[in-house]
């Protein structure tokens, strides 16, 4: 029955929206530039006093990016390319900024303060080359930077249980953290992490407009594409981006509304390819290459692959930075990355017309509907 559903489903996400005879792949993964945990000491540090981190894959597997996760993961990336001469590449969906916890502790919790992420980089050991490979994934074509949030926390829940003391959020906060979320906390409604589950339109905005500023600043290029933390964003906010040059708004199948009070979530479905009076366009991830957060293998991957095909549509997969991440515990970012070396050579072999695309290159196809060009 559960294979039934899965089957249906992935049925379901395909059979409407854009087509395509191009067989097209577009890896989307999320959460670069975003502190998580800080160190394995700081895991045992919050465990030993009772914060059920181990509870998180997040918590347990992700960190900011170092120097050696991106030199292995472009190892991978380089090693491979299609018919046409394109190098997988990775959509990075980044945080261009992270809290400024020494200013904030100075206002009592009463003002956040941020920083841009590459100065996050300067206060952790072997961090020192990532913004340069940065630079250098950008230069090959396989590394490609869009905007993810300004920051990947929810600044006014984050102040209120800070101002309440919470005595778990405040230790985390003395570590240089906060990502306590709904997998560490099941009984909150909101999790921290959700920039935008909050009805505070002016600070949204602002936190968007400075933000895609920011991201203009650091990488020299507008971000044309934009994925909320946690899927969840109001449409409200589609001008504000598209004011700032935002044309493609990444998402899964359904975009998750800000939380009201008690009430229950309302979710908007979306087909890829779809726009919205903005002329904005969605993209839908139909395929998924996520082995730290649910073990899923290659098989399925590669299942949920063949199906857009099947249905014209590109695979859209997603990976979040956590599987290539090894700061905390080294076999994960092994591991992952051998497996993720497997999927890219199984793709080729099983469709040697595959395209590689970042987010940006489908957007402007779908938009143009140039379906017979190739890259």
């Amino acid at each position: 029955m559960k294979k039934l559903k899965l089957l249906i489903s992935n049925n379901l996400i395909n059979c409407k929206g854009f087509k395509t005879n191009r067989k097209i792949i577009v890896f989307e993964s999320d959460d670069w530039g975003s502190i998580r945990m800080p160190s394995a000491e700081v895991f045992y540090k919050l465990k030993k006093a009772g914060i059920p981190v181990e509870k998180s894959a997040y918590c347990k597997f992700d960190s900011l990016e170092s120097n050696k996760d991106l030199e292995l993961l472009f190892e991978v990336l380089l090693k491979f390319k299609d018919r046409y001469g394109n190098h997988p590449v990775i959509t990075a969906n980044t945080v261009v900024a992270n809290p400024n916890f020494e200013k904030i502790r100075d206002s009592k919790f009463n003002e956040y303060h941020y920083e841009p992420f590459t100065e996050t980089l300067t206060k952790y050991p072997n961090h020192d080359k990532v913004f340069d490979y940065y630079k250098l994934g950008i230069k090959e074509g396989i590394f490609f930077p869009q905007f993810h949030g300004r920051e990947h926390v929810n600044v006014e829940m984050w102040l209120n249980l800070l101002k309440q003391n919470n005595s778990d959020f405040l230790l985390a906060f003395e570590n240089n953290m906060w990502g306590l979320s709904n997998d560490v906390f099941p009984t909150f409604g909101k999790s921290i992490q959700a920039t935008f589950d909050s009805n505070n339109h002016v600070f949204l905005e602002n936190s968007i407009d400075t933000g895609l500023t920011l991201f203009e600043q650091l990488f020299g290029f507008r971000s044309k594409s934009f994925i909320a933390n946690n899927f969840i964003w109001n449409s409200t906010l589609n001008g504000t981006l598209y004011s700032n040059g935002v044309e493609f708004l990444q998402g899964m199948k359904y975009q998750i509304l800000p939380k009201i009070g008690n009430n229950k979530r309302q979710l908007i479905r979306h087909q890829v390819g779809e726009k919205n009076n903005l002329d904005q366009c969605y993209f839908i991830r139909n395929c998924g290459f996520e082995p730290s957060i649910d073990n899923s293998n290659i098989s399925k991957t590669l299942s949920e692959i063949n199906n857009s095909f099947f249905w014209k549509k590109p695979a859209i997969i997603s990976t979040h930075r956590i599987n290539f991440i090894g700061n905390l515990i080294e076999n994960n970012r092994t591991k992952n990355l051998d497996n993720f070396k497997c999927l890219i050579n199984q793709i080729l072999k099983n469709w040697p017309d595959v395209e590689f695309l970042n987010s940006s290159e489908l957007g402007d196809l779908i938009k143009t509907n140039q379906n017979d060009k190739i890259k």
